[in-house]
């Protein structure tokens, strides 16, 4: 008879202290695996360990015990089953470098970081391939969730795609839980770009709900940025119903409309006047769309796909444009078919 997953205890490796690095290495210590969480910042790893609360991050949630926080990235590898990655994707690559020479043989490698490798536009998981090898299994963990409402034990559905089902499914088994339901799939091309995308529709949205445009534009504006996700998707490869799922449509659906979103708020900051450099201090945390922007229409580019929301906020973000003037550009576009190409076929 097989053993249930849950009765498996697993050593894993969290890496990155910031809000969802955290809310994993909760979740997961929860789950009553062995979990240590990785930051570089020894003085925020000595007062996690003391008050069972990261203060910068997660004010007022009070983590595991069990939960172990270090500033040594030998230490917080040692022995582990599995690493969970969960840095910017800015700082993605030097971490799996850094993370390489210490990563017990056998062990895989996961990450929740959503973007692309900056100024090439490279998909993480062909980063990780690169900085890895071949012999490593990689999974993507993605879809709609706010690192609060995790680290607070709220119901959240995920996905986990990876290119070793076994692996895939051991990630997704010290994730699974009573308020967390984790599912898989082996389609990492399209789980990554509607993590990745999905961020600079967000601002899109936020911006229009910050010139106060309405629940109609709202509407339209997520309806249209999914299509721009599946168009963008059918050209890379990715499978169409990867983004009609948590990865795509959940992700997206969360992110345009939940003020938790940092993207979102930067939308809506935009969209009210304020200046780009304000809006970022006032967030206080990394925002993705900002680069990520230039990556998703360096991939439009290179696959000669139009993304007439996705340009407009690339231009707004570089200060080409106006948010008025975004608006005014796609409300002047022709009329045309809602799809004219065949993307579920």
């Amino acid at each position: 008879m097989a053993s249930d997953p849950s009765d498996i205890r697993l050593s894993v490796a969290v890496l990155g202290a910031g809000s969802w690095g955290t809310a994993l290495a909760a979740l997961i210590a929860r789950h009553g695996h062995d979990t240590v969480l990785w930051g570089r910042d020894a003085a925020a790893v000595d007062a996690l360990n003391a008050s069972h609360e990261n203060a910068r991050y997660l004010p007022g949630v009070q983590l595991p015990a069990s939960l172990r926080a270090t500033h040594d990235l030998s230490d917080a590898l040692r022995g582990c089953d599995l690493v969970l990655v969960v840095v910017p994707s800015h700082a993605f690559a030097a971490t799996l470098r850094a993370l390489a020479p210490f990563r017990p043989a056998g062990a895989g490698v996961a990450w929740a970081t959503k973007g692309f490798e900056p100024g090439s536009g490279r998909f993480l998981h062909e980063v990780a391939g690169e900085v890895l090898g071949g012999d490593v299994p990689l999974a993507v963990v993605t879809g709609p969730s706010f690192a609060k409402e995790v680290a607070q034990g709220l119901p959240t559905a995920l996905t986990v795609h990876g290119d070793s089902p076994e692996f895939t499914q051991q990630v997704a088994d010290v994730l699974h839980g009573p308020a967390f339901r984790a599912y898989t799939g082996e389609d990492m091309l399209g789980a990554e770009l509607g993590g990745a995308m999905k961020n600079v529709l967000a601002v899109a949205t936020g911006v229009a709900d910050g010139m106060q445009l309405g629940l109609n534009a709202r509407a339209g504006m997520i309806t249209r940025g999914l299509n721009e996700m599946l168009r963008l998707n059918a050209a890379i490869g990715g499978k169409a119903e990867t983004l009609m799922g948590l990865a795509g449509l959940g992700d997206l659906v969360l992110t345009c409309t939940g003020d938790l979103s940092r993207n979102r708020r930067l939308g809506l900051a935009l969209g009210r006047g304020q200046q780009l450099g304000d809006a970022v201090r006032e967030i206080g945390q990394v925002v993705e769309s900002i680069q990520t922007a230039d990556e998703v229409m360096r991939q439009a580019d290179r696959h000669g796909i139009e993304l007439p929301i996705s340009a407009a906020v690339q231009a707004v973000l570089h200060g080409d444009i106006t948010p008025a003037e975004g608006l005014q550009r796609l409300l002047a576009r022709d009329q045309k078919p809602e799809y004219p190409e065949a993307l579920f076929r």
